[in-house]
Parts: structure tokens; C-alpha cells; sequence
């Protein structure tokens, strides 16, 4: 079998590794000079930090399909995070979140007290719905909408309220809106609102106190680099600067693709990108069964390299406004830049004294924005940067200004330039009518040997996950195809 994967981003790579490993031929297409896609290191300056994902969950599904396509773990260096982050909130308090139970309760009690039965009933609960709901949304493609409307499934939807939203779910668990907030801003690392997200997703925040919060050593775009040299070592062919132009089509399958002018048939082709953005390389008769997606939210990231060092840090952090849901709805509903914003601050200092020069250290913040592109983010980037910087310093980081050496801004118009639908971060956005069943599956045509994945495709965003969608992917194909 001779396979044409076209964009090699974390799914297409992990798809190329697992199907060489059943001695199928691959070859991987990638328009740009490096593999990786949004597993990308930012560099400048003499500095270098993740430019996009940065936090690790689920280790163990990671690891597991790693060792599935060949890699053995001990060439994965993660080391837990402890604290697994700091939720700075804008009263002054700041909240730990521990993955062992007992000093979560104790920090809880501490800030919130009667607050810590309510996380003890939340943990049982949401270990009896994991347990269900992994093996049977995670673990398995929806190839035919049957596959997904079983009893059984839509019961265990309604246990999971998926038609109630995270952040009601987290509210039947909680009565401080600060808490409320802290189990449910996690809809936040796949582009969606807590209020707008479905309660399946609460398997998140769920899911960083069972298994914890990790940090891949020298960077998660370490990753990316480390599935490269083994398809390399393996033989996967790796065309870089390789934009595809078109995928060719002929009675009802597709054939292959064209490059630079040039027809190269394959047996199969999958295509690894923003599922919508396969609209563009389709003849028109089947572009039209490509229909429209809402995009997840865009992010402004700032990148700083610093001539300092802050010891105390914690690795991931949250800085939230007065009254995140407030915020949040100015980004998601009313798409424009927050009055208050709340953002993200990953400081790998805290645990890699390799992140950066001796005495120096790096830090990215994330702050969520609308992903349309009616802002005006040649005017609005600038002070929205500097308001977070000026925000962290006060609440966190004192100094932070003064030491900046470096910096680098990257804003949704950016995101859309790189190949992201809508100038959106993480996909298609995380909604109850772009989930599960009704998210683009592996084989989402009536297109024979065309096949997708990425983060806009089922199960979703976030690297384990996406990796989980190309283990789906490559079992089906090898099934297919034997």
C-alpha cells in the first residue's frame, strides 16, 4: 500500500509511524520547511520557547500509542508538574491545583471552606463517567451515525450532561464562582467557552487531577522534532515545501495529489490540517459536501525572553479578571477584544534549567481572543500585550517589564496565515453540534480512500488526543485495506 499523508502535523506524523510499522509505504507532504505543524518552537533573540501547545495531559495515552508506532518511552522525557498550575484570581487570592487528593482538599479548605466535599463528589462522579466514556467516545470512530445514537451511548451521555454546559456542570459541584471558574476554564485549551462547551468535556479538568499535568523536557515541540528523525530513520518519505494543490478524484475515490504541477498517484490519501481547509484541494462537485464549521477561539500570544529569573514561579499559571465569564463572553459572543482579559503564562524555568541561558529565563503567555478577522490587530495587539505583561508583573512576576529582552507577538491573522480555520487556535470549536458524532470523522466523505486527521477531526484537539485520531485512523486503514 502507498499512502500520501498531506500536512505533517502531530496527527499526520504519528499516522505516517504506525502505518510504516505495518509496512505500508508512506509519504508525507508538508508546505512548510519543517514538520511539526502546531508543535513549533518560537526563536529569537537567542531564545526559544513552545510557540504553541505547552501543556501535557494524559501521559499515559500518550506514551501508550508512542510505543505502539515504535518509540519507547524512556525517549519521551516528562517530568510532573508540581503544583500542576496557579490560578492567580483578581481579589488576590491564588489557588494551587494538586493532582493527590489530599492536599487539593486541604488547599481548597484553606481558601474555600465547605468547599472540599463538593471536589471529592466531583472526583468520584467524573472517575464512574471516564471510565464509561473513554472506551466508548474516545476509543472507538462514529464512521455511521448508528455507530453513535445507541442506548447505551446517549445514556451515558445524559450522565455526562452533555447538554448541559462545563460550566453548569461545575456549578452543581460548587458554590464559589471562583471554583466554578477553576473546573471549568479548561474548555479553554481546545478554543472553547466554559459556558458554551458541553459537559462531556469536563473529562478535562477531571482528567488533570487524576493523571496530572506534565512537561515534556526542553519544550513540547521537542516532540515533533523527535517524530521526524524516527521517519526519517525509518524510511517515510518527507517532502518539505511540498504544497499540495489538489487532490485528485475519479470515480467516487481519490487517486492521489498534485504538487507543483505534478500528478503522483497513491493508493490513499489523508489529509492532515483543519478539516474544513480540505475544501480548497477538492473538485467543486465535492467541495460542496464540505460544509461550514464555527472556529475555536484565537489566541494573542506573546513570547518574552527575559534577563531574570523568578524561583518561586509555578510552570503554568492563569491570571483571571474580576468575573471571567464576563470576559469570556465579550471573546465568544460578542467576538471582540475583552475589556479585562484573562490569560495563560507558561514559564518553563520553573522546571527546565534548560529553557534558557543561566540567570535568563522564557515565558509565553496566551490570551483568548475572538478568531475572526474584523479586529484590527495591527492597532489592538500592541496594548493588549502590553496589558498582560504590565498584569503579570503586578499579580506575579515583579520586574517583568524591566527584563524583557525579546519579544514576539503572534495574533489570530497569523494563526490564519499558517493554515488555521478561521484564525482559530485549536480546530473547529469544541460545540455540542461539532462533537463526537457530528464532528468530521476519519473517512468523512463518500470519497473512497480519502481520509482525515488533526484537531478538527473526532476526537478532537490537544496532542494526545490528535494522536489517539491517528491510531483510529491507522487501525481502520489497515483493516481496510488487509
Amino acid at each position: 500500500m502507498d499512502i500520501a499523508i498531506v500536512g505533517g502535523g502531530v496527527g499526520g506524523m504519528t499516522a505516517a509511524l504506525l502505518l510504516s510499522r505495518q509496512g505500508m509505504n508512506v509519504t508525507i507532504y508538508e508546505r512548510s520547511a519543517k514538520l511539526g505543524g502546531r508543535l513549533a518552537y518560537e526563536e529569537g533573540g537567542g531564545y526559544r520557547i513552545d510557540q504553541g501547545p505547552t501543556i501535557v495531559l494524559l501521559p499515559e495515552l500518550l506514551l501508550s500509542i508512542l510505543e505502539e508506532a515504535g518509540i519507547e518511552r524512556g525517549r519521551i522525557p516528562l517530568a510532573a508538574c508540581q503544583p500542576l498550575y496557579r490560578i492567580h484570581y483578581a481579589d488576590g487570592t491564588i489557588l494551587h491545583k494538586y493532582q493527590n487528593k489530599a492536599r487539593q482538599i486541604e488547599e481548597l479548605e484553606r481558601h474555600f471552606p465547605g468547599e472540599a466535599a463538593g471536589f471529592e463528589r466531583y472526583m468520584t462522579d467524573m472517575a464512574n463517567v471516564y471510565d464509561q466514556g473513554k472506551p466508548a467516545f474516545l476509543d472507538r470512530p462514529f464512521l455511521r451515525k448508528r455507530d453513535f445514537f445507541r442506548i447505551r451511548n446517549l445514556k451515558l451521555l445524559a450522565r455526562l450532561h452533555a447538554f448541559k454546559s462545563v460550566r453548569k456542570l461545575a456549578a452543581s459541584y460548587f458554590y464559589d464562582e471562583r471554583l466554578i471558574d477553576a473546573f471549568s476554564l479548561q474548555t479553554l485549551y481546545i478554543g472553547g467557552a466554559p459556558s458554551r462547551t458541553p459537559g462531556l468535556y469536563s473529562l478535562i479538568p477531571y482528567a488533570e487531577h487524576a493523571y496530572g499535568v506534565w512537561y515534556l523536557k526542553g519544550g513540547y515541540a521537542g516532540l515533533a522534532d523527535l517524530l521526524a528523525r524516527e521517519l526519517a530513520d525509518r524510511g517515510v518519505r518527507i517532502r518539505l515545501n511540498a504544497e499540495v494543490e489538489e487532490l485528485l478524484t475519479s470515480n467516487g475515490a481519490c487517486r492521489g495529489v498534485r504538487v507543483q504541477g505534478k500528478v503522483i498517484t497513491h493508493d490513499a490519501v489523508v489529509f492532515n490540517g483543519d478539516y474544513p481547509g480540505i475544501s480548497r484541494l477538492l473538485p467543486q462537485r465535492a467541495n460542496k459536501l464540505v460544509k461550514a464549521y464555527e472556529p475555536s477561539s484565537g489566541c494573542l500570544l506573546v513570547y518574552l525572553g527575559l534577563n531574570k529569573r523568578w524561583p518561586e514561579a509555578s510552570v503554568h499559571q492563569f491570571f483571571l479578571p474580576p468575573r471571567l465569564n464576563d470576559t469570556l463572553r465579550q471573546v465568544f459572543a460578542e467576538r471582540r477584544v475583552p475589556d479585562e482579559p484573562s490569560f495563560y503564562c507558561f514559564y518553563p524555568g520553573a522546571i527546565d534549567d534548560s529553557a534558557a541561558p543561566e540567570g535568563e529565563s522564557v515565558m509565553y503567555m496566551l490570551v483568548p481572543v475572538p478568531s475572526s478577522d474584523h479586529v484590527d490587530w495591527e492597532a489592538e495587539a500592541g496594548p493588549l500585550a502590553e496589558r498582560v505583561i504590565e498584569e503579570a508583573e503586578r499579580r506575579g512576576f515583579p520586574g517583568l517589564r524591566a527584563a524583557v529582552r525579546w519579544m514576539k507577538i503572534r495574533t489570530p491573522r497569523d494563526a490564519e496565515a499558517d493554515g488555521l480555520y478561521g484564525g482559530g487556535s485549536f480546530g473547529i470549536a469544541p460545540l455540542l453540534a461539532q462533537s463526537a458524532v457530528f464532528r468530521p470523522q476519519l473517512a468523512p466523505l463518500p470519497v473512497a480512500n480519502l481520509y482525515a486527521v488533526g484537531a478538527s477531526t473526532h476526537p478532537g484537539g490537544g496532542v494526545p488526543i490528535v494522536m489517539q485520531g491517528a491510531r483510529l485512523l491507522a487501525n481502520h486503514i489497515v483493516k481496510e485495506m488487509a
